[in-house]
């Protein structure tokens, strides 16, 4: 066996074992774009072998993607995909896990007209809004993989010979994912554990608000009381274990929705709907985005924040320290699964109920009462450097400080 195959083995059964963590009797639904089949092979094998009672797979593609957006009936990007949003939730409410293969060009969908874009995010959110409630509140085991596609590939190495391009972001996210250890079943436990001491810590604080002190940067997020801090393992309703990315380096809670005030300014570009944002800020005032501007893809940052009333307010709050393996790597990836763990980031949209205490088993007008945010958006933004300064202040105003100079302070 060569060595890309080994580790591609590892990598199957990290998703299968640590990432959806596939029980025996379970069913397993594989979302994933054609790119990614070989890895997807691997997977469903794996699966079956962990015990699966069923593996189904959905293919998408890039290409009928963008020629949908392209060459479709406008009205079709205002139809209710009743018919996946039934079957993935009669899927999940059934106990199944979840495992999203990602792969998707960055620019995918430059140039379309916005409309349509905006369009079917609605109309599929709509229908997909119980799932996602589910999903919100650990009902089920999700997790999301990567796989390199050459369009992917060639934007985040450009200056890599062409025919070595995928090669290089193989190798890239095989050390993200910690493949490049001996035992990345063990190295995954070992990082899952000194995570959890630092949600622990920040638990134990109780924090009344964060502020943020960076270069274009004065934020101050009041978080809400119950408010949970959470790293890399969540346990779903059936007490099972899984990680909703593969990899992570965060500890995050929620924001109290009407509680953020100030100017923050991205540091990553912002993959969304197959467009890139870039050197962007936004202003807040008693938790609402009250005004942003983007040096690159301003309608398309239009677009999210106007997605609905809730794309207005931020639903996550999440710490990463600039000393992460993948920060230190120096690679833009230009894909939010690997960037967000490069750098503390906030969340535009939904809040995650499992935040707050008790809040799994909250509908959700108790959340929202409880302080928690509700949209069909949920977008990561990249705020963190090596020059951020975050401060905790408790219940009498002291302030103490969490990160110095974009890495942990404690």
């Amino acid at each position: 066996m060569s060595d890309f195959q080994e580790k591609l083995q590892k990598y199957a059964e990290l998703a299968v074992k640590i990432g959806a963590n596939v029980q025996p009797g379970q069913n397993l639904i594989v979302v994933a774009t054609v790119d990614s089949a070989e890895l997807v092979r691997l997977i469903v094998k794996k699966a079956y072998e962990a015990g699966a009672r069923f593996v189904k797979v959905n293919w998408s593609d890039d290409t009928v993607t963008r020629l949908r957006y392209e060459l479709a009936a406008d009205e079709s990007f205002l139809d209710d995909p009743k018919w996946y949003a039934g079957e993935m939730l009669e899927y999940v409410e059934n106990g199944a896990a979840v495992l999203h293969v990602i792969s998707s060009d960055p620019d995918l969908l430059t140039g379309v007209d916005p409309e349509r874009i905006t369009n079917h995010q609605k109309t599929y959110g709509k229908a997909m809004s119980k799932y996602r409630e589910m999903q919100m509140s650990d009902k089920f085991s999700w997790s999301i993989v990567a796989v390199p596609s050459k369009t992917w590939a060639a934007k985040v190495f450009p200056d890599v010979p062409e025919a070595q391009q995928v090669d290089a972001l193989w190798e890239a996210i095989f050390r993200t994912v910690r493949i490049d250890q001996p035992d990345p079943i063990a190295a995954w436990r070992e990082h899952i554990a000194n995570l959890t001491e630092k949600s622990e810590y920040l638990n134990s604080k109780r924090y009344k608000k964060l502020h943020y002190v960076a270069p274009g940067t004065d934020l101050t997020i009041e978080l809400p009381k119950g408010h949970l801090w959470v790293a890399a393992e969540s346990i779903n309703a059936q007490g099972n274990t899984f990680l909703a990315n593969l990899p992570t380096e965060e500890v995050f809670t929620a924001p109290l929705k009407t509680g953020v005030n100030g100017t923050v300014s991205s540091t990553k570009p912002l993959s969304y709907n197959g467009n890139i944002i870039d050197r962007f800020k936004l202003t807040f005032e008693n938790g609402r985005i009250v005004g942003y501007a983007a040096e690159v893809g301003e309608a398309t940052l239009k677009q999210l924040v106007e997605l609905d009333e809730g794309s207005h307010y931020l639903g996550e709050v999440a710490l990463v320290p600039h000393g992460s393996p993948i920060s230190q790597s120096g690679i833009l990836f230009y894909n939010t699964l690997f960037d967000e763990n490069a750098s503390n980031h906030l969340a535009i949209g939904n809040a995650y109920a499992f935040n707050l205490e008790g809040g799994k088993s909250m509908n959700s007008e108790e959340l929202k009462q409880h302080g928690l945010n509700a949209s069909f958006a949920h977008e990561d933004f990249m705020v963190g450097s090596a020059e951020m300064d975050i401060f905790g202040i408790t219940e009498d105003g002291k302030e103490e400080q969490i990160f110095s100079k974009g890495n942990w302070a404690f």
